[in-house]
């Protein structure tokens, strides 16, 4: 397996990926496929952010260019290529907290060995017809590992039915994973850093899997 080098091109708006089987079909991502469970936590930081006087909808859209940034960087510091984010498209503040993100990644790195394999990585499953984009994954500390990075306050059981699915993907195209991870990287000093190791995932492949299923028989009702 090759050494990923190329550092992926990222965007602040970045189109929607397109998934296709090798015939053509197109097939939901797993984002989209996660995005059919209900998320009340949601509406409770809505709510809290209007009573502060703060639009929702303008905030999300800029922690979400806050992480896209973060990814960015970090991704070029594993691949070992200069950053080809266009910076003038964030706000001072922005590409601010997307720092205070990399400093934090940047530390989880110095305790360990990675050598990436793939970066910012589509892949689809022909046998269960769903695409997902692997952040990362390589050698980490001489073993084959799923990394994916998160940006924001917590981690969310929907990120875990995700990370079975990237997973699957992995395996499905002939990748031994050993083990799986998400690092979160807070945006600042509240949100903090968490490192989260996941031994048996067969729950979570479940449930990602029966939401496959439900989002093929929402669109058949």
């Amino acid at each position: 397996m090759a050494v990923g080098k190329a550092t992926p091109a990222f965007k602040r708006h970045q189109a929607h990926v397109v998934y296709k089987l090798k015939d053509g079909t197109r097939v939901p991502g797993t984002t989209t496929i996660t995005g059919l469970l209900d998320k009340p936590q949601l509406v409770a930081w809505a709510n809290r952010l209007g009573l502060e006087g703060i639009d929702a909808t303008q905030y999300r859209d800029s922690m979400a260019g806050v992480g896209t940034l973060a990814h960015a960087m970090a991704q070029a510091e594993l691949s070992g290529q200069p950053l080809t984010e266009d910076l003038t498209e964030y706000s001072p503040k922005e590409i601010s907290l997307a720092e205070n993100a990399l400093i934090k990644f940047r530390n989880w790195r110095k305790a360990h060995d990675f050598v990436p394999i793939l970066l910012e990585t589509p892949l689809v499953s022909e046998e269960h017809r769903f695409g997902g984009t692997i952040d990362a994954y390589g050698l980490l500390d001489g073993a084959p590992a799923l990394i994916d990075l998160k940006t924001g306050k917590a981690i969310y059981p929907e990120m875990v039915y995700q990370l079975a699915a990237y997973r699957q993907l992995l395996i499905e195209h002939g990748y031994a994973v050993d083990n799986v991870r998400i690092v979160r990287i807070g945006r600042d000093e509240s949100e903090g850093f968490e490192e989260r190791i996941f031994g048996n995932l067969d729950k979570a492949w479940q449930v990602f899997w029966h939401l496959r299923q439900i989002y093929d028989l929402r669109k058949g009702v």
